[in-house]
């Protein structure tokens, strides 16, 4: 972990995918907004509340178009680079498609902020779309009161390879590529509680490529992907159930999570995004008696460059599960199913 010149964290009133606005206040913001109109090229566009607007250019090509970006989650200035590019770039392998292009977002406090700083983080940004294989472009920076980064991405697929958060069927299995924990580990590392090992953790996930999403597009027994985010397990799962028009049972024991977030969550590292989380969408997640809040905490946490969340066949659940761990998730697993009913997120 290289030392910062200045604590970019200090910077900022909050930091990764917790920034992100609740799911109850960007609803209310959205409703009545005009529609995208009568363009029967957008397949996909902000109606069912997915990862990417998709644009179909002809028969074989779609245009994949997003953009993500936030306040630090760390103040490492190259870490933050890496982790928002990563981010940004999850929403394209989400929707099934390949990146071929980004845009950079930046908003920097030149007066708070050195400059080698802010070289760092483009640094870190770049050095993951290189990995990814393709090109920065271009961008567009301000003059802005706390730290912001991130990417607007373009990638292409073909027609029949888009995966929605809205075509999940009765009775898929669903898969979790990586572990939950992000916003409580940043939590702990904002208050001095997190250590090299919990930071090294927390960097290597939300830095590891969702490529796999781009590979299992080609499977037909894959029929929807979404990535889950500032709203946590729980809120991106409601969003499949509500626009799938089914309900999803999540086994909370098979829920991978970091090695001590289950430790720090029950000692109160718990972020304000997870506990806006629940007051939008807690009315749609049925959990039993006996579940301890801290592990509500869990489920709501809000996660910076989390994983997918995939549904499939259930035959051929373990077969796509072997093809996400071969890909490098070590810790993706099945957590539940899809069932017939009324779009709700149940707990087993």
């Amino acid at each position: 972990m290289n030392a910062p010149l200045v604590r970019l964290t200090s910077l900022a009133h909050g930091g990764g995918c917790g920034c992100k606005l609740a799911p109850s206040v960007l609803q209310e913001l959205l409703a009545n907004q005009p529609a995208a109109g009568p363009y029967r090229q957008l397949l996909v566009g902000a109606d069912t509340g997915d990862d990417a607007a998709v644009w179909q250019i002809d028969d074989k090509t779609c245009i994949v178009a997003t953009t993500d970006f936030f306040m630090p989650v760390v103040d490492d200035p190259f870490d933050f680079g890496r982790i928002a590019a990563t981010n940004a770039i999850s929403d394209v392998y989400a929707m099934g498609a390949r990146p071929i292009m980004a845009l950079a977002i930046l908003g920097m406090p030149l007066d708070k902020i050195p400059v080698e700083t802010v070289r760092e983080i483009l640094r870190g940004g770049a050095s993951v779309c290189a990995d990814a294989g393709f090109p920065i472009g271009g961008g567009h920076s301000i003059d802005a009161p706390e730290p912001i980064y991130g990417l607007a991405v373009i990638g292409i697929c073909r027609p029949d390879e888009v995966r929605r958060n809205a075509d999940a069927k009765p009775g898929d299995a669903l898969i979790l590529t990586k572990a939950l924990g992000v916003g409580i580990y940043s939590a702990a590392l904002k208050r001095g509680e997190l250590d090299g090992d919990g930071y090294a953790e927390m960097v290597a996930s939300t830095t590891q490529l969702n490529r796999v999403g781009a590979e299992l597009s080609a499977d037909p027994a894959v029929h929807a992907v979404t990535d889950v985010t500032g709203f946590g397990l729980f809120g991106h799962a409601y969003e499949m159930a509500r626009e799938s028009g089914l309900s999803l049972v999540i086994d909370a024991a098979e829920v991978p999570l970091f090695t001590h977030a289950a430790a720090f969550a029950q000692n109160g590292f718990v972020t304000g995004a997870s506990k806006r989380n629940w007051a939008s969408y807690g009315a749609s997640i049925v959990l039993p008696a006996e579940m301890p809040a801290w592990r509500r905490d869990l489920l709501t946490d809000p996660q910076t460059s989390g994983g997918l969340l995939i549904a499939c066949e259930a035959a051929a659940a373990q077969g796509v599960l072997d093809k996400v761990r071969a890909a490098g998730f070590a810790k993706a697993a099945i957590v539940g199913r899809t069932e017939a009913g009324r779009p709700e997120v149940r707990v087993a």
